[in-house]
């Protein structure tokens, strides 16, 4: 167990020693912080709440915060192919499934981090110019703020989550980071046009779908889904979804010539 920890400490260590992850660290905190400060002047009435602030601010710079953890995990394997470095992993006495496993790993807790940084600095600096009472236009009446907040923010995380998976996966079959960012980002910017055109209320199979399924969010305010959905088919979707893109990961990884 020692030796799969310091495993893991060695991945985040190639994340963490990258000037290019605190860039994308300090741009997200900075749009985090700064957002707010854009809806106070534009909001006259004074009709926007803390909580308001806080799911508006992170709509935004999620889209941010997911762009960076594909990109961190386009990068985890098929970085290690371009570079080389793969063969000083594989002559060391680990298996290939804890290296695979080690990477994701760290991916996750960057995701992780990006996350509560976002979420944090958008709480603090929405605080400093809006008030926590008043009734918001985003809440339903009488439901608590910040329980609203942190299941929209745990949907968008489920998003960000799939995404990320989708990414490594690509990575871990291609092995170039390039390829597999393009077509992470661009399932993520088009999912919203693949769910409008196979609309599972059209289509009956189309509630089979990835795309039907990656925004939870619709369940904070109804109870069914695209296609009369509920929340429960729409997690076990994903969850088969992300099993296969797993299995796919740790299958071509095993059986490739990753020495060569």
């Amino acid at each position: 167990m020692g030796n799969f920890l310091g495993l893991v400490r060695n991945e985040n260590m190639k994340i963490y020693r990258r000037v290019r992850t605190w860039v994308m660290l300090g741009i997200l905190a900075f749009c985090n912080a700064i957002l707010p400060v854009l809806f106070s002047m534009v909001d006259s009435g004074g009709q926007t709440t803390l909580w308001d602030s806080v799911m508006l601010t992170a709509s935004f710079t999620f889209y941010l915060c997911t762009i960076f953890s594909v990109i961190v995990a386009a990068d985890s394997v098929a970085g290690e192919f371009s570079w080389g470095t793969i063969k000083l992993l594989l002559v060391r006495p680990w298996s290939r499934s804890k290296i695979l496993l080690s990477k994701y790993i760290a991916v996750i807790l960057f995701s992780l981090l990006c996350t509560l940084l976002l979420a944090a600095v958008a709480m603090l600096a929405s605080s400093i110019f809006f008030a926590g009472g008043g009734e918001s236009s985003l809440i339903g009446p009488g439901e608590s703020g910040s329980a609203f907040t942190f299941r929209y923010l745990l949907c968008d995380y489920v998003n960000l989550f799939m995404t990320v998976a989708i990414a490594f996966m690509l990575s871990t079959v291609f092995r170039a980071g390039g390829l597999s960012i393009g077509l992470a980002l661009f399932i993520m910017f088009a999912k919203g046009i693949f769910a409008s055109l196979f609309n599972p209320d059209r289509y009956g199979w189309a509630k089979y779908l990835l795309f039907s399924h990656m925004d939870l969010s619709g369940y904070l305010k109804a109870d069914e889904g695209p296609g009369g959905a509920t929340l429960g088919f729409s997690l076990a979707v994903l969850a088969v979804y992300y099993i296969v893109f797993m299995a796919v990961s740790w299958y071509v990884f095993h059986k490739r010539d990753v020495a060569a």
